[in-house]
């Protein structure tokens, strides 16, 4: 595996067009990550303290519009 150091000078070296595809697909590549463990969170429970804050809060009409 390239070391990241190697990578990084590499990217520098990239013609303008392909940094802009290399960013772009990074940016997929991240959002994808970030789905995954945002849909493992919540299936694992993770996120419940969150709906539960929100029923208290909806309780006490403390709720706001957004």
């Amino acid at each position: 595996m390239m070391q990241v150091e190697q990578l990084q000078r590499e990217i520098e070296a990239l013609p303008e067009r392909d940094y802009i595809r290399l960013r772009q697909w990074f940016a997929e590549l991240d959002w994808q990550r970030w789905d995954r463990q945002l849909a493992a969170d919540v299936a694992a429970g993770k996120l419940d303290f969150l709906l539960e804050e929100a029923q208290v809060a909806k309780e006490q009409g403390a709720l706001q519009a957004l």
